[in-house]
């Protein structure tokens, strides 16, 4: 998706007429507008980020399992991101942050809903480590490892960082090296 590239403020209606070789009444039409487009690719992505991260998770009981399970999910859809530009919501938080508007109020709507599956996970697994930190400290924890590995995949294009990511996340649940 080349949003993941230009930002959303890049996104166009023109920009995406010109990749598809269509006009730009073509591509208007099945969103209406530029800002329907872009909450359309932020949509996209989310389902994108569930289908490879959280969907492979279904019928798996909670705990430290399925923790270990959802990090190294998380990893894997950085390390081998299926957009260009890398986490797409990311990018988009960093674009986002400081405008006021619907798109903003979607990626945070977005960013709470994996909060929380977050909070959720490691609170339904606490009970099998030695340590228990405040579930929504390790979920800010990892969030935080994730949007540095991000980086360093992405901008310093470091081989180890997925690696290196996994075994930080592990470590900041209580989970053990793999």
């Amino acid at each position: 998706m080349e949003a993941s590239r230009v930002g959303l403020e890049g996104l166009t209606i023109g920009s995406l007429a010109d990749g598809l070789g269509m006009s730009k009444s073509g591509v208007l039409g099945p969103f209406g507008s530029r800002e329907q487009l872009q909450a359309a690719a932020l949509r996209h992505a989310g389902g994108i980020f569930r289908t490879t991260v959280v969907d492979p998770l279904d019928g798996v009981p909670p705990g430290a399992d399925r923790l270990a399970r959802l990090i190294d999910a998380w990893i894997g859809y950085l390390a081998e991101c299926p957009f260009p530009g890398g986490c797409f919501v990311t990018a988009a938080s960093t674009e986002l942050d400081g405008r006021p508007g619907p798109l903003r109020d979607q990626v945070r709507t977005a960013v709470t809903a994996w909060r929380t599956q977050l909070t959720d996970e490691y609170r339904a697994a606490r009970s099998e480590f030695t340590t228990h930190r405040p579930p929504d400290e390790v979920a800010t924890t990892l969030i935080g490892l994730a949007m540095a590995i991000n980086q360093e995949i992405q901008l310093l294009e470091d081989p180890g960082a997925a690696a290196r990511g996994r075994a930080a996340m592990r470590a900041a649940v209580g989970l053990p090296p793999d």
